[in-house]
């Protein structure tokens, strides 16, 4: 019972990801306002997790997108009238956005996606950050993926939007620091969700053949368990994590469970960061 007493809001939460990181949450002792846009769908997850919860446990759910401020407001106020606190902040919701040749594009689909995956999770960071300041505690864990650190071609406004999110992170988590607020990215490997079936839906005439094919033998194998993402999740909420902040983990590629062993080795260093690649980085020596 890791999160036993914590209260964590997750967006997102309706299906997929979203519901597996509530579901294990729960397991693991903690409250949870769940939150999509989807009134119908997050609310049949939050019955399903009030069953499992334990005494004293809230499960709640509302309907809100991410991308308009004053829903944001008032699922935070929500939150805060239940709970009177909010200790994890999970920004799951995401979209891939509009896919094809950039110039091809609707632009204010490309917008949309931009406002979805980084400018709604940056204003729910911001509606929860004087809450933790206050508590002198917090965890906010926000949902990246595999376009922040690699080149999406014909999917420019989710590979912008997820790098942006990785800087944004690691960003807040300076700023956040000397308030005992941990911030944090995770990379949770190419689900069988939604979004991949969006991206096989699309065709290779759009997405690319190469990266279609790929896309394809991933449906085909699974996938990453949704379990190995919520896992990160939970480490990351909870205490046995403390101090490591400002990073972006690989759920299933990077060896999280045991880092908080290594997490004063860690601190001063760029590991599990966005960084710019220099020539002597690749044997070259360009600058001599």
């Amino acid at each position: 019972m890791r999160l036993s007493g914590r209260f964590a809001l997750v967006t997102g939460a309706s299906q997929g990801l979203g519901a597996e990181i509530a579901r294990q949450f729960v397991s693991e002792g903690a409250s949870v306002l769940l939150c999509a846009r989807g009134e119908p769908a997050v609310q049949t997850v939050a019955r399903e997790l009030a069953m499992a919860a334990g005494d004293g446990q809230k499960v709640l759910a509302r309907a809100a997108d991410v991308s308009k401020r004053h829903e944001v407001d008032q699922l935070v106020a929500d939150a805060l009238d239940v709970c009177g606190r909010i200790d994890i902040l999970v920004n799951n919701a995401g979209v891939y956005g509009p896919i094809g040749p950039t110039h091809e594009l609707d632009w204010d689909a490309w917008v949309d996606a931009i406002n979805i995956n980084l400018v709604g999770l940056a204003y729910a960071c911001r509606a929860v950050t004087p809450i933790m300041i206050r508590q002198k505690f917090g965890k906010i864990i926000n949902l990246s993926g595999g376009g922040a650190t690699n080149p999406l071609p014909r999917m420019t406004s989710y590979a912008a939007s997820k790098a942006a999110v990785v800087r944004l992170t690691e960003s807040l988590a300076l700023d956040l620091k000397p308030h005992n607020i941990d911030v944090n990215a995770i990379a949770p490997g190419v689900l069988d969700t939604r979004l991949l079936d969006q991206v096989l839906d699309a065709g290779p005439e759009i997405v690319g053949a190469e990266f279609h094919q790929r896309m394809i033998k991933i449906k085909q194998q699974g996938g990453t368990p949704l379990s190995v993402g919520a896992n990160l999740a939970v480490y990351l909420a909870s205490d046995e994590s403390n101090g490591i902040t400002g990073r972006l983990l690989a759920a299933a590629w990077d060896k999280w469970p045991t880092l908080h062993e290594r997490a004063a080795e860690l601190d001063p260093t760029d590991i599990y960061t966005l960084r710019r690649i220099v020539p002597a980085d690749r044997g070259r020596q360009w600058d001599d």
